[in-house]
């Protein structure tokens, strides 16, 4: 090589500096497309991470709200139960205390004797016609004996004029009825197999089982939840 040809150190330094700025640039745009490419896995692993944890905090939010849900579905539950018991019980009482106080009053039909005497009368003639005999008995109490006597009488009179038959009736002494019942008889027929019992207290019996519901609806109106009523 001719010595024209050589580079001086000047020239050497020069293309040293260009190789190393050149060298410098290169690195510093690596560099940054580096950094790029950091920046933008790093939005995109906090990204998933965020809708990771988002999710996670939904699912955690949605079990405690259904949780809570269902909690308060209880309690609503348990505590509708409860008013309804409640209303139930005082319902309940409200009726047994109608009928304590209406059995407490079946005495005073008793104390106008030509009513109470009727009373009887009609009281026979439903057992007559339920027994349909030609001999009957009727038990009642002791007290009422006199009054029965008559009752008898107008009520057999009365039953030969619908049947047009003939009827014996006689009060059963040795059986008769508690002298702590409130009124009424027993008509007896069958040979003292059959008892069709009138008392006071009998009839009550029967009136509440029958009357209860209408009893109800007068008291309370009608049950929206009952469906059938036969």
């Amino acid at each position: 090589m001719s010595q024209s040809h050589a580079l001086s150190d000047d020239q050497v330094g020069q293309e040293l500096k260009k190789m190393t700025a050149f060298i410098k640039q290169e690195a510093m745009e690596k560099g940054r497309e580096i950094e790029i490419k950091a920046d933008e896995e790093f939005a995109i692993e906090k990204s998933k991470l965020v809708r990771q944890e988002t999710s996670s905090i939904d699912t955690a939010y949605e079990k405690k709200f259904k949780a809570a849900q269902m909690s308060q579905q209880i309690t609503r539950s348990t505590v509708a139960n409860k008013t309804r018991l409640k209303v139930l019980s005082a319902r309940q009482e409200l009726l047994d205390s109608i009928f304590e106080q209406a059995e407490k009053k079946l005495t005073d039909a008793t104390k106008d004797k030509g009513k109470y005497t009727t009373i009887l009368k009609n009281l026979m003639l439903e057992g007559f016609y339920a027994l349909n005999e030609s001999k009957v008995q009727v038990r009642g109490r002791k007290a009422d004996y006199d009054l029965l006597k008559k009752a008898i009488e107008q009520a057999s009179k009365e039953y030969k004029e619908k049947v047009g038959k003939e009827i014996s009736v006689s009060i059963d002494e040795e059986n008769p009825q508690p002298e702590g019942s409130a009124g009424g008889l027993s008509i007896v027929g069958g040979g003292g197999k059959i008892d069709i019992n009138n008392t006071f207290e009998e009839r009550l019996k029967l009136l509440q089982d029958n009357a209860l519901p209408s009893v109800r609806t007068t008291l309370f109106g009608k049950n929206e939840n009952r469906r059938f009523y036969n």
